[in-house]
Parts: C-alpha cells; structure tokens; sequence
C-alpha cells in the first residue's frame, strides 16, 4: 500500500531537485555541474490489464548538451524488502532505455538499514549461474544519509536536512535532528519553512518522531486534502476569521442603525458592541436597535 512517508520519500526529488547535487555526492556518481531537471511521467505500461508504475522518473541533462546527453534517474521508495521487487526495477530500466533511448540508473530510498542493505543488490536474473541481466541500484539509507544535529547545518541546506529527518526518524538522535531542523525553519523565509515542516509531517506519518514534529512545527498547509495537522489549523482559523467578520459586520449594523435614529452612542457601548463575538448576541442587540431610545437600553437584564 502507498502510504504518506512512502510519497513523499520520493516526491522531494521532484519538487526539490536541488537534492541531487548532494546525494550524488554521497552515492560517488558524477553530475553534471550545470544540469536542468525535468520530470517526466511514471507510468511504464505496456499492455492495459498490467499496470506498472516507477514512483518518480527524472531527466538529468547538461545545459549545453542539445537534444543528446544526459541520462534518467528512476527513484522508488523502498519500506521493505520485497522479492518481486528486482524483476520490476529491471522492467523499468528496460521499458525507460527503450522509450527514451538514453542510459538509465536507479535509486533506492529506504528508512531502515536491513532494507537498505538489500536493496543495494546487485540482484542477477537469469538460470542458476547464468545471469542474463543484472540490477545494480544506487541506495539511499540510514548508513549514508548524514544526521543533521547543528541547526546551522540545517539551514544551509533546507532539503537535505529535510531529507536526513525522514531518513533517520528512528535514530536514537532523531528528537535532536528534529530540534535543529525547527530551529532552522524558524529563520527561514515562510514559504520554505511551511514547505518542509509539513513535507516532513506526511513523511513522518504516525511514527514517534511525526508526533515529536507536530509539536515543533504548527504552520500553514502546502499539501492541501492530506488531511495534516497544519491543514486542520488553517481549517479552523480560517473558520475562525469567517466569524470574526461576520461579528464585526453585525456589530456595525448595530451602531449604524442606532446612528440612523440619532439614538447617541456613548464611547463605553461603542467599546462594548465592537468588542463582541457572540452572532446571537449581536442579533439580539440589532433586534434592539430599531425600538431603544438610548443605546444603553440594548444591555437589558435578560441578557
């Protein structure tokens, strides 16, 4: 089942590409300094009744490459091991050489170590000791992702620190890496800090460290319909404005219409009207307001 943290595992790569740069350091695989980033479609199916999908597929070409260089990069999220899975990472370098006729790699993200371990293969097809084809992905795991503990470090590069936090969510330092993280989101600009924080939130699920998160970070939603935390705040403040403006819209009709009956209003009633936010209330006040002769008479004992 495709869960939250399994989307946005991969997701970052597209809506962060600027992760690359770092992570193919990491994984010792030359990129080109100057390279433009597209996305292209996931979907590898051949015939309609078998449907195949690659969780994020990314074309990686020199700027000054022309219509040639440059090569795919086929990413998949990996929460466990599963032993259908290299027979499918096969098929989708094959069907992506084939469609796009350039060379293909693939990376692996994973969350815990024993999965990382196996999904770097190589896994070899093929009859006992006869391999007729052999996948070797590129992996991304907990043994070489960094931990990011210096808040500073984090804010030099939001997305692998980012990145790091839903890579390491069960380290024993992830409270502290979660902690540096917030800090350095603090001093970002507001559309990046309300990225990440909520990016990191659907990454972290349920687990732990999103229940650490949620703590940290209450920010607007940049993943609307996801249903997180920062989408029900927003929810309930928007919610909440609505009903501050129809309170002050009624308490002005309130005034208004005492004004249009040269009904004087005293400045602690002014105060006291304005400063109203109960609608049923006002509307009894409003009521008041076409028969009172002074504007006092609208605070009577039953209220």
């Amino acid at each position: 089942m495709v869960t939250s943290r399994h989307e946005a595992s991969h997701r970052i790569f597209q809506e962060r590409p600027e992760l690359l740069a770092p992570v193919f350091r990491l994984l010792g695989v030359p990129l080109p300094a100057k390279a433009a980033v597209e996305v292209l479609t996931a979907d590898v199916t051949e015939i309609r009744p078998l449907e195949r999908r690659v969780d994020s597929v990314l074309r990686i070409k020199p700027f000054d490459s022309g219509d040639g260089g440059g090569f795919l990069l086929a990413i998949e999220a990996q929460g466990r091991q599963d032993r259908a899975k290299p027979v499918s990472w096969a098929y989708y370098m094959s069907f992506l050489k084939a469609k796009y006729a350039c060379p293909v790699l693939l990376l692996v993200v994973c969350h815990d170590k024993a999965t990382a371990d196996w999904a770097a293969g190589p896994f070899r097809l093929g009859v006992e000791d006869w391999t007729s084809l052999s996948v070797h992905p590129l992996v991304l795991g907990p043994g070489n992702v960094p931990v990011i503990t210096d808040p500073e470090e984090a804010a030099r590069d939001l997305t692998m620190a980012t990145f790091s936090a839903m890579t390491h969510s069960s380290h024993e330092d992830a409270p502290a890496i979660l902690d540096a993280l917030a800090r350095a989101l603090g001093a970002a600009a507001s559309e990046s800090s309300t990225y990440y924080s909520e990016l990191l939130e659907i990454g972290l699920g349920d687990s732990r460290a999103g229940e650490t998160w949620r703590k940290l970070m209450p920010i607007r939603t940049y993943f609307p319909g996801r249903g997180t935390m920062i989408e029900r705040a927003l929810q309930e403040g928007e919610a909440k404005g609505r009903a501050e403006g129809a309170a002050e819209e009624r308490a002005l009709m309130v005034m208004r219409l005492l004004g249009s009956r040269d009904v004087a209003i005293p400045p602690e009633v002014r105060e006291r009207i304005a400063g109203c936010s109960d609608l049923d209330t006002l509307g009894r006040w409003l009521d008041r307001a076409f028969t009172v002769a002074t504007a006092e008479e609208l605070f009577s004992e039953q209220d």
